[in-house]
C-alpha cells in the first residue's frame, strides 16, 4: 500500500473512530507547524463529513523557547482571557478536538531551569481548567490525540539511523501498522480491537476490584480504589451520545484510584517527558497517597517542579493496565511520546483523575467527588510500570484474591 493511501486511512481512523466527528459539528485541529499538510487533510476530511464550521490551529516550539529565555517570572504566568474563554466555548458547544503530537524540536526546552518551563504551563493549565474538568473529565465534548512522524522525533526512537529522511520514513511505518492503518480493512479492525477492550472492561469491573497490586524489580505497590470506581477500556460517550476514541492508538484499561490509599515504592520502566524534558530511572515512594520520596537518574529536579505544582501533583488520578501484547510494546521501541509508551505499559499518572471512571461522576459536584477520593490537579502524566517481569494482582471487596497480569502478560481471569 502506497504512503498516501496510509496517510487517509490514518486521518479517517484519526476522524471517524478518534473524534468521531458528527454533522453539524464543531471541530478544533491543533499541532505544529510541521504538521501543516496533515492538518489540511484532516480539516478536509472533516468537512466532507458535514462539520459546521473546522478551525485549524498552528503552534511552533520555538515561540515557548523565546518566551522562557526573554520573560520575567511574573509574565511567564500571564494568559490572556480570551483562551480562557476560548476552551469554555470547546465544552459548552459540544466542539471536537483533534490534537497532532510530534515534535519538530521534541529538545527544545531540554537545556532550560526547569523551575521556568513549569511556570506556563501550570497557568495554562489553570487558565483552561473548566476545559479539563468539564469537557475532558465529563466527556461534554469529543477528543482526541493521535501523532505524526518528524524528523528529529525520529531520530530519538531510531538512533542508529542517521539518515533521517529513512528514520522519519520508520516512525511513519510503525505509526501506521500501530494504528491499523496499513490495511484496507482498518474499519473491521479497529471495531474488532475496541469489542475486545469493551470485554476486558467489563471482566474487570464485574470483579468490583478493591486494590491493585503491582510487582516487580523496584516496585511493589497497591493503588487502591473507591467501590464506585469504573475501568474504561476503549471508547467513551460523548454529548451526543455517541462514542469517541481520546486516543488512536489505545491498549490501556484504566480507572480512578483513591487519591488516600496508594502505598509503596515503584520504579519506572520507561522514560517520559515533562515540560520538553526527559524524566529516565525514576523511583517513587508513596504514603497514604502522597509521593514522600523520590529520585532520578535524569531529570530529577524537573520531575520535584512538577510534583510541586500543586498538591495533587503529588498524588494518583489514574492507574492503568496494559499487557505485553500491546502492539507498541512488541514494537521493542521507546518512543518518547508518551501517547505511544503509555499504551505499551501499565501506568500510574500524577494528577488530575477522570470523573467519567466514578459511576454516575459525570453529574457528583467536586466536593462529592473528592469524598470518593477522586484526585484534583491541575496537572496530569503518566508514568510506566510495566514490563516482561510485572505481576499484578487484584484484591476484590468481596476478599478474592485474583492474577490480572504475569510476567506482563494478561491471563484468563
Amino acid at each position: 500500500m502506497e504512503f498516501n493511501q496510509k496517510l487517509d486511512n490514518y486521518a479517517e481512523i484519526i476522524l471517524s473512530y478518534g473524534a468521531n466527528i458528527q454533522p453539524e459539528q464543531n471541530v478544533l485541529i491543533s499541532g505544529e507547524v510541521i504538521h501543516r499538510e496533515f492538518l489540511l487533510l484532516l480539516a478536509q476530511k472533516a468537512y466532507e463529513k458535514k462539520a459546521k464550521y473546522v478551525e485549524v490551529e498552528l503552534f511552533d516550539p520555538r515561540l515557548s523557547r523565546f518566551r522562557i529565555q526573554n520573560s520575567t517570572e511574573d509574565n511567564l504566568s500571564f494568559v490572556p482571557s480570551f483562551l480562557t474563554e476560548k476552551y469554555k466555548e470547546l465544552v459548552d458547544e459540544h466542539w471536537a478536538r483533534v490534537v497532532i503530537l510530534g515534535s519538530e524540536f521534541p529538545d527544545i526546552l531540554s537545556d532550560l531551569n526547569p523551575k521556568l518551563t513549569n511556570i506556563p504551563e501550570r497557568a495554562r493549565w489553570k487558565a483552561v481548567k473548566y476545559y479539563f474538568d468539564e469537557g475532558i473529565g465529563k466527556s461534554k465534548i469529543h477528543w482526541t490525540l493521535a501523532a505524526a512522524s518528524t524528523p528529529e522525533w525520529a531520530k530519538k526512537v531510531f538512533p542508529s539511523e542517521t539518515n533521517l529522511e529513512k528514520a522519519q520514513s520508520l516512525l511513519w511505518n510503525q505509526i501506521f501498522s500501530i494504528c491499523r492503518a496499513d490495511s484496507s480493512d482498518f474499519a473491521s479492525r479497529w471495531k474488532k480491537h475496541f469489542e475486545s477492550l469493551k470485554e476486558r472492561q467489563e471482566s474487570l469491573n464485574l470483579k468490583k476490584i478493591k486494590t491493585l497490586h503491582f510487582s516487580g524489580p523496584g516496585t511493589q505497590l497497591d493503588v487502591s480504589l473507591s467501590e464506585h470506581a469504573r475501568f474504561q477500556g476503549g471508547p467513551d460517550i460523548g454529548p451526543f451520545g455517541v462514542y469517541f476514541e481520546p486516543n488512536i492508538p489505545t491498549e490501556e484499561c484504566f480507572t480512578t484510584p483513591d487519591y488516600r490509599l496508594t502505598n509503596g515504592f515503584v520504579r519506572a520502566t520507561r522514560p517520559f517527558m515533562i515540560n520538553g524534558k526527559l524524566i529516565k530511572g525514576l523511583e517513587l515512594k508513596f504514603e497514604d497517597g502522597n509521593i514522600t520520596e523520590f529520585s532520578a537518574n535524569e531529570g530529577q529536579e524537573t520531575f520535584k517542579e512538577y510534583i510541586n505544582t500543586d498538591e495533587g501533583a503529588k498524588r494518583l488520578g489514574e492507574v492503568a493496565l496494559v499487557g505485553i501484547d500491546s502492539p507498541i510494546f512488541e514494537s521493542g521501541l521507546i518512543f518518547e511520546e508518551i501517547l505511544y509508551d503509555e499504551n505499551a505499559a501499565c501506568h500510574i499518572a500524577v494528577g488530575s483523575s477522570y470523573t467519567f471512571c466514578i459511576d454516575g461522576g459525570k453529574e457528583m459536584t467536586k466536593e462529592q467527588l473528592n469524598a470518593l477520593g477522586c484526585n484534583d490537579s491541575v496537572v496530569h502524566t503518566d508514568i510506566m510500570i510495566s514490563n516482561e517481569s510485572t505481576k499484578v494482582t487484584a484484591t476484590t471487596y468481596l476478599g478474592e484474591e485474583i492474577l490480572l497480569i504475569e510476567d506482563g502478560k494478561w491471563v484468563n481471569f
